[in-house]
């Protein structure tokens, strides 16, 4: 049975990046980011749902961010409502996911509100990526559309970094060279098939 870690990191901490290190590692990684995003495009799974309760946020390219974004940033009620459409489709997939990769050594689940939400894992360790607030606002502030208020609501709403890395198994550092990114993600995976036993 595959070891299950969870990697997770606050908005800018390049989580997205050592998840793709961690892949061309050879290490299975479900995204569930991606995978709202593939149940939110064009023909998705959720678009019916999601058109039904909040009408007019989707077309035929699926989910239209910005309309969805408007109808539930700042409502809880809504936001609550959208999480009861998305989440239990990402788990189903984050099922399936497991049964295809139970045989491995490991596999890593990319989690980006781990320690926010309130979904229940079972996770051999937890993986937090972490880089320097300085450089986690520029790289967030570079986004289209991203504003500092909406910056600092966004921080808010998630568990501080120093949290996560008190919280974490291992921690893997960003603020660096991607060179010295990539070193740490593989020493970490060698690390890893060695707690794995196999």
């Amino acid at each position: 049975m595959a070891k299950v870690w969870g990697l997770t990191g606050s908005i800018g901490m390049g989580k997205s990046a050592v998840a793709k290190m961690l892949r061309r590692e050879g290490v299975p990684v479900f995204d569930a980011d991606a995978e709202v995003h593939k149940l939110q495009g064009p023909n998705g799974a959720l678009i019916p749902a999601i058109e039904t309760r909040f009408p007019g946020t989707t077309g035929p390219e699926g989910v239209n961010r910005a309309k969805l974004g408007a109808a539930v940033f700042g409502h809880p009620q809504e936001l609550k409502a959208l999480e009861a459409i998305v989440h239990p489709a990402v788990q189903r997939s984050r099922a399936d996911f497991l049964r295809r990769n139970r045989a491995r050594r490991l596999v890593v689940l990319d989690i980006p509100l781990l320690f926010e939400g309130r979904g229940k894992y079972r996770l051999d360790g937890i993986i937090v990526v972490t880089a320097p607030g300085w450089k986690q606002r520029a790289r967030v502030l570079r986004r289209p559309g991203m504003t500092p208020a909406r910056f600092k609501h966004i921080r808010h709403l998630q568990t501080p970094d120093a949290e996560k890395r008190r919280r974490a198994d291992y921690i893997i550092d960003t603020g660096t060279t991607f060179e010295r990114t990539r070193a740490q993600v593989r020493r970490l995976v060698t690390c890893l098939h060695a707690k794995g036993g196999r």
